[in-house]
């Protein structure tokens, strides 16, 4: 096992969290430990490790390196109340985030990781904390008039960028999009970028990462549209390790409490989250693939 010196003072106290460099992280190896012991090990050296994206509102890398962002908020108010006062967050891509928690490089994914039948396979989840549909963000008056994932496909030159490994990326290629087509790009900043460029025709995102995308660009040429028909709604949750289901159960207890006293609300809903959404919705019918 890694060992990091002085660890402990390189986490950051306060509403939002340490940010530990991918590189480093990689190198982390989590002791592997009965399931029912889990929780017990994360009290005793008083923090978790989480993989996060850097895609707002969900998840934020700020300018001095802390993190924010609803679903690091979620799962630092929910591990404070079992105990576990402090979290060291990685940014991973989309892609390398389930082999990163399969291999114990951390914890949970908290990143707004969609709950879906193929990663209901290879980890296991919460309960549905962050819900939200799918966007397009185009140039200002949609000029290929894309408004469907379909017409993506049936179009033979329009480029869409998506994060890679993610919803987005698998919906265009289901749809028919040539994988030359489908540009996998390396952050949700660069892709604003590259659609104002011309690079690509349409970035697709969930909604609520596309408007605070366009808010911040303050662009006049771009604009999105929503919802894409034929899309369901999404809803994510923190992804646990497979062995670790005594932990994955004791964090649905909290976050069902957080639920029902309003909690929860208060923490998701200033990042423009409807909390109501993830009572709607349950994480065995999601892993069944019923949106």
């Amino acid at each position: 096992m890694t060992i990091i010196p002085n660890i402990r003072r390189a986490i950051l106290k306060g509403a939002a969290f340490s940010l530990i460099a991918g590189t480093l992280a990689s190198g982390l190896v989590i002791h592997t430990v009965q399931a029912e012991d889990r929780l017990a090990e994360l009290k005793e050296q008083g923090f978790a490790r989480i993989s996060i994206a850097n895609e707002p509102p969900w998840t934020q890398v700020n300018a001095d390196g802390t993190v924010s962002g609803a679903a690091p908020e979620v799962a630092r108010a929910v591990m404070k109340k079992l105990g576990v006062d402090e979290v060291l967050a990685t940014v991973s891509e989309y892609g390398a985030m389930i082999p990163g928690l399969q291999a114990g490089r951390f914890d949970m994914v908290t990143a707004g990781l969609f709950i879906k039948p193929e990663r209901c396979a290879a980890v296991i989840f919460s309960q549905p904390d962050l819900c939200d549909g799918e966007s397009f963000a185009v140039k200002k008056g949609n000029p290929l008039s894309i408004t469907t994932y379909e017409e993506l496909g049936a179009h033979k030159s329009v480029k869409v960028g998506a994060p890679g490994g993610g919803t987005e990326e698998r919906l265009a290629l289901e749809a028919g999009v040539s994988r030359d087509r489908v540009i996998v790009v390396p952050d949700a900043q660069s892709g604003i970028k590259m659609l104002q460029d011309g690079r690509i025709d349409v970035y697709a995102l969930p909604f609520l990462s596309n408007s605070d995308l366009l808010k911040k660009a303050d662009d006049p040429n771009l604009e999105i549209v929503a919802p894409i028909e034929g899309t369901p709604i999404y809803c994510a949750g923190a992804a646990f390790n497979k062995k670790n289901v005594a932990l994955r159960d004791a964090y649905d207890e909290v976050l069902a409490d957080m639920k029902k006293s309003g909690e929860f609300a208060k923490i998701v809903e200033p990042f423009g989250f409807n909390a109501k959404l993830a009572s709607l919705q349950t994480r065995e019918n999601l892993c069944e693939g019923k949106q």
